[in-house]
């Protein structure tokens, strides 16, 4: 029992501190992006464009983080 508790910590301290960067990464994409429409409206749809990129990227490194936590939780 105690094996799966640390699997369970294991995961969920892989998971929880991997979110953080992402999360934080996606809240300074947008909010730098919305500060570009308003200063620059006519650049918009590109911004927005390359906004969603960015943010698809950022949250690969979510996902990867999510695996690491799934592997960590079955593989032991």
């Amino acid at each position: 029992m105690e094996i799966e508790a640390a699997n369970a910590l294991g995961m969920a301290l892989a998971v929880g501190l991997g979110m953080i960067g992402p999360g934080i990464g996606i809240g300074i994409v947008v909010g730098k992006a919305i500060e570009a429409m308003g200063r620059n409206p006519g650049a918009s749809g590109k911004i927005q464009t390359t906004m969603f990129i960015g943010i698809a990227f950022t949250e690969a490194l979510a996902i990867f983080a999510l695996v690491i936590g799934f592997i960590i939780k079955f593989a032991g």
